[in-house]
């Protein structure tokens, strides 16, 4: 039979799992501790867990080309599968042994579960004559994905340009890198060692040790491979939000590392496809069937080939950057077309924002497991002034350059040019045109097309089909950055809007901000506190319909505006909301809002309520000191850019001390295939059980609990009356 897709590092460290896990049976059953296992099943259980471990660790120190993920030869008696089965019986039994504590052990993590039953099925299923599946197409829980079968390397977080730490199964930091160092406040070098609760908010450390050693002690994930919104503490003792994505890697010993990648709420996110580290080098998909003959490179890439390739070539580029996720992604896909139907393998490098400093984002080779050795990935050597090489050249404009065969190392004057060089040797280079990559009249990398081997070397025919080709991956690439761009200001300026509330010795107040983890886009969604002066604190939540900069726009200045009202008139909310909606109708006719503006009322002790009018927002929540919770729906009228003369209500609600009112937009609680009220359920249901946490782990709670993974953008604003001691 054979094993499809097996992915080295995983199978390693399930087979260590799995050896350890039967010792502990055996030890436990020697000691007359009933497990409710026989003795005959247990020897069944070790004999097939023998068999298994030989069969594949010899067929993997078979396996030549290094490659992660492997497919296998197995040999196993056609009479094995109720021996299979007493090891699945076995183990499943020892793991639930493992929860309970009553093992040294501690039970697997959610993707060594899902390998065993892959694995174990295959064997029962071939067995009977069925056909193998490959592990990489099984469907996976969040926290068992393939983004995680990738051995640890430390090298990996040090390459990555995303803000990258790692710690091992003590919690305690092994590896971080510079980006996540200058996040926090630290030097790199300086947090390993340290735990990994010193980059945690003291407010959120308890939970997270609980989590922590839950996961530990259970093997159930709850934010693994999930985009989390959380804050971390900077080293001066300041909160950084930032959304978590954690993934986890395997030592060669069976270890798991934890490697969590944060990624500021002002930037883009976390993308969940790929495991952290250094850039991929990946071979594409090759397709069923004989290989096209674009791919096999025998006519002229250039004049000779017909006009209809060329033209589906320069469109197939264009289109896997436009339909890409991101910018990497994007690259990677087109680095695909190209060594499909082009070059044997290509590389991208990118100029980043600090001065001539290249960043190498994508190698693609054409042969299924080919890869380029690590050392030629990521940041490049400068461009200096002594650089004179073809990567350099085309990386001040010249070209595109043909390399009718690469120069000796030996020619290199400088590090960048010898660098070059090697990748060209390395990659067995008998031909290559490297050309510039131009947009908006500036350099923003180079293209690198290359052939080996047997393959038709590229000649002069061959430059403009290139040079063609380069021009529509910078003009794709420069497209994305002006869309990140584009976001980055909008959510900046969201962010710069956001408020500093006041401090008022009788009311905690508490707010956060986060934007959408899993799309491009910046809605409207904005929160506001300040105190009137006649002593009244006003409370304020909206949501702008739209997400792009011309909502970020709107929100600011219905924001500026209602501010403006509510102070220099001081009249009741629905007074207040009316005016609003009269000056927005005027100014902005075609912007439409929710929006709830309340007054916080009362002497510092008490008794306090709530006046508030809402313009079709969702309703505020009101959670008691004991964790009841009521809807406060009272006082709702229509969205704001309506109808301005419609009559608007007023409610009025008394606020129990130490009860908090939660005011919050749509992204917390509705999903898609959910309906309102079961969502509207649920913030109850997790409020309640936060009733009495302090407001600031409310409110981070909250967003952990409900936020994670969410395609909208989120504003929560809470406001506890809490009468002096």
């Amino acid at each position: 039979m054979t094993l499809v897709d097996v992915p080295g590092a995983l199978y390693s460290a399930s087979q260590q799992h799995r050896h350890t896990l039967l010792r502990e049976v055996v030890l436990a059953l020697a000691a007359g501790e009933d497990l409710g296992v026989s003795p005959g099943e247990l020897a069944a259980a070790q004999d097939m867990n023998h068999l298994i471990s030989t069969c594949v660790t010899a067929a993997l120190q078979q396996e030549s080309g290094g490659a992660e993920i492997r497919s296998l030869p197995l040999s196993v008696p056609p009479d094995a599968g109720p021996a299979v089965q007493a090891l699945r019986t076995v183990l499943h039994l020892a793991e639930e042994k493992a929860r309970d504590e009553r093992f040294l052990t501690l039970p697997a993590l959610p993707r060594s579960r899902v390998f065993h039953q892959w694995l174990f099925d295959q064997i029962v299923g071939q067995l009977a004559g069925g056909p193998p599946t490959a592990w990489t197409v099984v469907p996976r829980e969040p926290g068992a994905g393939p983004s995680e079968l990738v051995p640890w390397d430390a090298g990996q977080v040090q390459a990555s340009r995303v803000a990258t730490v790692a710690a091992d199964e003590r919690n305690t930091i092994i590896a971080a890198n510079g980006p996540a160092a200058d996040l926090l406040g630290w030097h790199a070098d300086d947090l390993v060692g340290l735990p990994l609760t010193t980059l945690i908010p003291e407010h959120l450390r308890k939970r997270h040790l609980a989590a922590f050693t839950s996961l530990l002690l259970s093997g159930q994930p709850r934010i693994l491979g999930r985009s989390v919104p959380l804050p971390a503490l900077h080293r001066d003792g300041r909160l950084v939000p930032v959304r978590l994505f954690i993934q986890t890697q395997e030592m060669p010993d069976g270890r798991t590392v934890f490697v969590a990648q944060l990624t500021p709420r002002a930037a883009a996110p976390v993308t969940a496809t790929r495991p952290p580290g250094r850039t991929r080098s990946v071979a594409p998909k090759q397709p069923d069937g004989p290989t096209p003959p674009a791919a096999q490179h025998t006519g002229g890439a250039g004049a000779g080939m017909p006009a209809l390739q060329r033209l589906s070539l320069l469109a197939d580029t264009g289109a896997a950057l436009s339909n890409a996720p991101n910018l990497d992604e994007g690259v990677e896909q087109v680095g695909r077309v190209l060594t499909e139907r082009l070059a044997d393998w290509c590389a991208v490098d990118l100029f980043t924002g600090e001065a001539a400093q290249v960043d190498r984002v994508c190698v693609v080779g054409r042969a299924p497991g080919e890869a380029c050795p690590e050392e030629y990935e990521g940041r490049l050597p400068p461009v200096s002034e002594t650089a004179r090489g073809p990567l350099a050249r085309a990386l001040r404009g010249a070209g595109p350059l043909l390399l009718a065969e690469p120069p000796p190392p030996s020619r290199a004057t400088s590090a960048l040019d010898a660098h070059y060089w090697e990748l060209l040797r390395s990659m067995g280079t008998h031909s290559a045109v490297v050309a510039p990559l131009r947009a908006r009249r500036e350099i923003i990398g180079a293209l690198t097309v290359a052939r080996g081997g047997a393959e038709r070397p590229f000649t002069e025919d061959d430059l403009p089909l290139i040079d063609d080709l380069a021009r529509a991956l910078a003009l794709g690439v420069d497209n994305a950055r002006l869309y990140q761009e584009t976001r980055n200001i909008a959510e900046r300026l969201q962010r710069s809007l956001l408020p500093v509330l006041p401090e008022i010795a009788h009311l905690q107040i508490s707010a956060r901000y986060a934007a959408s983890s899993t799309t491009a886009q910046v809605g409207g969604d904005w929160y506001d506190s300040f105190v009137l002066p006649s002593g009244d604190t006003a409370l304020v939540i909206g949501d702008v319909t739209g997400h792009n900069l011309d909502a970020a726009i709107a929100m600011s200045q219905l924001r500026s505006m209602l501010r403006g009202i509510a102070v220099d008139r001081q009249e009741p909310p629905e007074t207040v909301l009316r005016r609003l909606d009269m000056a927005n109708h005027s100014l902005y006719r075609e912007a439409t809002a929710t929006c709830i503006y309340g007054l916080v009322k009362g002497p510092e002790n008490g008794p306090w309520e709530l006046v508030h009018s809402s313009a079709g927002h969702l309703p505020p929540l009101l959670i008691t000191e004991d964790g009841r919770t009521r809807y406060l729906e009272d006082g709702a009228g229509v969205l704001l850019g309506l109808d301005p003369d419609l009559p608007r209500p007023r409610a009025r609600d008394a606020i129990p001390a130490r009860s908090t009112v939660l005011l919050y937009t749509d992204g917390l609680i509705e999903r898609r295939d959910e309906s309102l009220d079961h969502a509207m359920d649920r913030l109850q249901r997790h409020a309640a059980g936060l009733a009495r946490e302090p407001l600031d782990v409310f409110c981070d709670e909250l967003l952990i609990g409900l936020g994670a993974d969410s395609d909208d953008d989120i504003a929560i604003l809470a406001v506890r009356p809490a009468p002096p001691a």
